[in-house]
C-alpha cells in the first residue's frame, strides 16, 4: 500500500517511473519483471521498433459502420450496467486473466488483436480489460495501431513501450505478482465515450485505476493520457464499495 509520502513523490515523476505504475504492470502485463522495470526507468535506446502488422480493423467498414464480420448485441443502448454480464468466461492473455462475453465481446479472439466489442457500456468495460492486457504480448504494436486512438499520446505510448521486450509476460516466472480483476464501475458513458474504473486485488489488497475509451470506426478504442499512459495512476482502495463485482 502506498504511503502519502510515496504518492507525493510519484506525482512529480513520469508515469513509467512511478511506483504505482510499476505495481500495476503485473495486471496490465506491460512491465511485470525487474528487467522490464529497468528498461523503462532508463528510457531504453529510443528506437520505436518494428512497424505494426496490418490487423482486422484496418479494412473498410460495413454499411452499419462496423468492421467486417463484427456483430454484437447492442440492445442495452446507453444504459449503465447494474451487474456483471451472466455469460462471462475468463481467458488468459499471457499471464493476465481477463473477462470475455459472447454477447458483449470480444467476439473475435482468434488472432491479434482481440476485437469487436458491443456498442454498450459493458462492451467498453470488456475492451478496457482486454486491450490493456494485450500490450504485454508480441503483437502489441498491432494492438496499439488498431485499438488506441491515434495522436501524440498514442505515439508516446509506443515509444515508451518499445523500450521493453516484445513479449513481457513470456519472461514472467512469478505469476503471484499479477493482480486479479475483481470488479468495475462506469462513472461516465455517452455512447461515443466511456470512462471505466477497474478494481484489482493482489497480495497487497485492493487497488483501482481508470481507463478512458472512445467509440471509433465501429469499435471501442482506448484514449491514452497525454503522457502515453493507458490508465490513470493506480490507487489503493480499502474495499469494493461502489464497484460491480465479477462472478468468479
Amino acid at each position: 500500500m502506498l504511503t502519502r509520502r510515496q504518492r507525493r513523490t510519484d506525482d512529480a515523476e513520469p508515469y513509467w517511473r512511478q511506483r504505482g505504475w510499476q505495481l500495476s504492470a503485473g495486471f496490465l502485463a506491460v512491465a511485470v519483471v525487474l528487467g522490464g522495470f529497468a528498461a523503462l526507468a532508463s528510457g531504453g535506446d529510443g528506437r520505436a521498433g518494428a512497424a505494426a502488422s496490418p490487423g482486422p480493423l484496418s479494412g473498410a467498414l460495413t454499411e452499419d459502420g462496423r468492421p467486417q464480420g463484427c456483430h454484437t448485441d447492442d440492445s442495452a443502448g446507453d444504459a449503465l450496467p447494474k451487474a456483471a454480464p451472466k455469460d462471462i468466461d475468463w481467458r488468459m492473455i499471457g499471464v493476465v486473466r481477463v473477462p470475455v462475453s459472447a454477447t458483449a465481446g470480444p467476439t473475435h479472439d482468434d488472432g491479434t488483436p482481440w476485437w469487436c466489442f458491443a456498442h454498450t457500456a459493458t462492451g467498453a468495460v470488456l475492451a478496457a480489460h482486454v486491450i490493456t492486457a494485450q500490450m504485454g504480448e508480441s503483437g502489441w504494436r498491432t494492438v496499439a495501431a488498431e485499438q488506441l486512438v491515434p495522436g501524440q499520446p498514442r505515439d508516446m505510448f509506443v515509444f515508451r513501450r518499445s523500450t521493453v521486450g516484445d513479449s513481457v509476460s513470456a519472461n514472467t516466472t512469478d505469476t503471484s505478482a499479477v493482480s486479479t480483476y475483481v470488479g468495475f464501475s462506469v462513472p461516465s458513458y455517452t455512447g461515443s465515450t466511456a470512462r471505466v474504473n477497474l478494481l484489482m486485488r493482489s497480495t497487497q489488497g485492493y487497488a483501482a485505476t481508470t481507463v478512458n475509451l472512445r467509440w471509433d470506426k465501429g469499435d471501442w478504442k482506448i484514449v491514452p493520457f497525454s503522457d502515453g499512459a493507458l490508465y490513470a495512476q493506480v490507487q489503493s482502495v480499502q474495499n469494493t464499495r461502489g464497484y460491480l463485482l465479477w462472478e468468479v
